[in-house]
């Protein structure tokens, strides 16, 4: 399990939920969490942000 899809659901949001609150397609939340896309740094920054946790504690499970 991605650390995107950890936070995800311990926050009890469904992607949809979380794709419309930062304004990024569902489809592009859906591929991060299979590993189908590598995320920007930007992006990363945003959901580390949002989830309310270091760029680091973000990424190193990601």
């Amino acid at each position: 399990m991605t650390r995107l899809r950890e936070l995800r659901e311990s926050n009890g949001l469904t992607r949809e939920v979380l794709s419309k609150e930062l304004n990024i397609p569902v489809r592009t939340v859906a591929r991060w969490e299979k590993g189908e896309n590598d995320m920007h740094l930007q992006s990363a920054i945003k959901l580390a942000d949002y989830f309310g946790v270091t760029l680091d504690e973000f990424v190193s499970k990601y």
